[in-house]
């Protein structure tokens, strides 16, 4: 079950896109998140003169969506430092540390890095810009456990600061559209079919999510090629990282994969833009566009 939590979110600068610094209740963690151009400002903060763990985010190079590198420093400001005359994609940092100075050493944030590696690589909602995947350190059983706590508290913490790179994408039961029933009492099953392949998908709070052993055609038309690369390139990242496999004549998601919107889904299926709305259906062939409708006219 989750349980419910607060967050207090201290804009430190008066600045909304700038330095804030989030605490969660029953956590002795905290988190820095601030934009790149503030890094000759922040650095003077005391929390990065500590041993913590840290996350770059940036654009993708083809533009779809983002990237991401995750690293930990004993401090982390050195590492930030080099980070800044290295690596070019980085636009956001997000530091976590302890309330405390003292509490994380050299061998938890090593084990904490290597945690959230795995976890994104298994997701694959993120491009990662590490190279290997660092061995976790040896830790004595109490250690190891400590740690898995202040992992679950930065997962608990990252979704609401808009990062998603380390969740799997969310299972829900997802009951068969049936005559009567509400539009999208509970996420309904929707379908995606053309070219001789099938989809099964579903909105979520994430996005929208195409479901493992879905369907998607191998050959894009021209067009996208021509008109939008930056899609072209996302459904090679995803070939390529393994989200679909060449199944026959079709390709096959391998695991449930949330996508931005549905018409993004929709182009990933299909091999061609169209409008994911009216694209995808439920099993009584009304359209997603026709169950939003319906349900933003409900009074019940």
């Amino acid at each position: 079950m989750i349980a419910p939590f607060s967050l207090r979110i201290f804009v430190a600068d008066g600045d909304p896109d700038g330095l804030r610094i989030v605490e969660k209740s029953n956590w002795i963690g905290k988190a820095l998140v601030f934009p790149r151009a503030l890094l000759p400002q922040v650095k003077v903060r005391p929390e990065l003169a500590q041993t913590g763990v840290y996350l770059l985010l940036g654009p993708r190079p083809d533009g779809e969506g983002e990237m991401l590198y995750v690293g930990e420093g004993d401090p982390i400001l050195p590492r930030l430092q080099d980070h800044q005359a290295k690596k070019d994609f980085w636009t956001r940092a997000i530091g976590f540390t302890t309330a405390t100075a003292g509490q994380l050493n050299k061998a938890h944030v090593q084990f904490l890095e290597a945690r959230l590696i795995a976890l994104a690589r298994a997701a694959k909602r993120m491009p990662l810009d590490n190279a290997n995947q660092p061995t976790e350190p040896s830790l004595s059983e109490a250690d190891r456990a400590d740690m898995e706590v202040f992992l679950a508290h930065m997962l608990g913490v990252l979704p609401v600061l808009g990062v998603h790179a380390f969740e799997q994408a969310p299972t829900v039961a997802v009951p068969l559209a049936t005559p009567g029933q509400p539009a999208l009492a509970a996420p309904t099953l929707l379908y995606c079919r053309g070219k001789g392949v099938e989809a099964t998908g579903y909105e979520s709070t994430q996005g929208f999510v195409v479901r493992k052993g879905s369907q998607a055609v191998t050959e894009v038309v021209p067009s996208l090629e021509s008109n939008k690369p930056a899609r072209l390139a996302h459904r090679e990242d995803l070939v390529e990282r393994g989200v679909v496999v060449l199944d026959g004549a079709s390709y096959r998601f391998t695991q449930d994969y949330v996508f931005s919107s549905p018409s993004v889904a929709a182009t990933m299926v299909l091999g061609r833009s169209t409008n994911g709305r009216t694209k995808w259906k439920d099993a009584l062939g009304r359209t997603l566009k026709e169950l939003q409708e319906a349900e933003a006219g409900s009074t019940s």
